[in-house]
């Protein structure tokens, strides 16, 4: 049986959440090609549906998570492969390799041109295509869309951002994507809180998908929320999900959804 590229749940309200890189799968056929490195998929945004499920289950929200790994194709990069943020290091549609620098493939087994785009249609269009469809469902029911792309990352990341990030990074294109009352009522309740630390449109602005899909002239506000993976998880040795630590974040962020809706 064939493992669909994502899941899909339809929700009654106008909120829209995606978890573009939460997904761990790889074909067969391409393990086989990958590093040890590559393999571990060290740049996966781990745990992020599972903390989420801890406060969208109190609202009938549309839900839409990735299955596969970034590493076959990455769902918030433009597919053309233009810079999101020029001058800086960032990973491409098709990565080769890791976010520290290290390879994806083994020698001999490397990514080849003719691949990205194949790649691009088979594993990247659909999602957006699914993304566009449940917004235009939800703009027909409720002339309103937000659009809410979920996200984690190590706390430090020497290659591409200086320092520790914040605990919690919230991207609205400079404000383009989402406007500004959308942004007033994240802001309102991280403000109201003083366990995490929180920017809005630093480091992380919103990727691709928060920038494409963003467009409050036509009601579609969309945000994205990058959150620093000390969070909610251990980032030493293996990935492991931390339920007691995560459950603080759970409900603020379950405070920040009602706000919104």
């Amino acid at each position: 049986m064939t493992l669909p590229l994502f899941e899909q749940r339809r929700g009654s309200l106008p909120l829209l959440v995606s978890f573009p890189h939460s997904g761990t799968f790889l074909p067969q056929s391409l393990r086989d090609r990958f590093t040890a490195k590559g393999r571990s998929l060290p740049d996966t945004d781990w745990f992020v549906p599972e903390l989420y499920r801890r406060c969208l289950d109190r609202f009938d929200v549309s839900t839409l998570i990735a299955t596969h790994s970034r590493y076959i194709a990455d769902l918030n990069r433009p597919a053309d492969g233009s810079a999101l943020y020029p001058g800086r290091i960032e990973s491409a549609v098709c990565p080769s390799e890791s976010f520290e620098g290290d390879a994806i493939y083994r020698a001999g087994h490397e990514l080849s041109g003719v691949e990205i785009p194949e790649r691009i249609a088979r594993y990247w269009q659909p999602y957006h295509d699914a993304i566009a469809a449940e917004r235009d469902r939800i703009l027909a029911a409720h002339e309103r869309c937000v659009i809410w792309d979920a996200h984690s990352i190590r706390s430090r990341s020497p290659r591409l951002f200086d320092g520790e990030l914040p605990e919690l990074n919230l991207g609205t294109f400079g404000g383009r994507s989402a406007d500004a009352d959308i942004s007033s009522r994240i802001l309102e309740r991280l403000g109201a809180q003083q366990r995490f630390s929180y920017v809005i449109d630093g480091r992380f602005k919103g990727g691709h998908i928060t920038r494409h899909f963003g467009a409050p002239a036509r009601g579609v506000h969309a945000v994205q929320l990058e959150i620093a993976q000390r969070a909610y998880m251990s980032e030493e040795g293996a990935p492991r999900f931390e339920p007691q630590l995560a459950a603080p974040l759970a409900e603020l962020i379950a405070g920040i959804i009602g706000a919104l809706l």
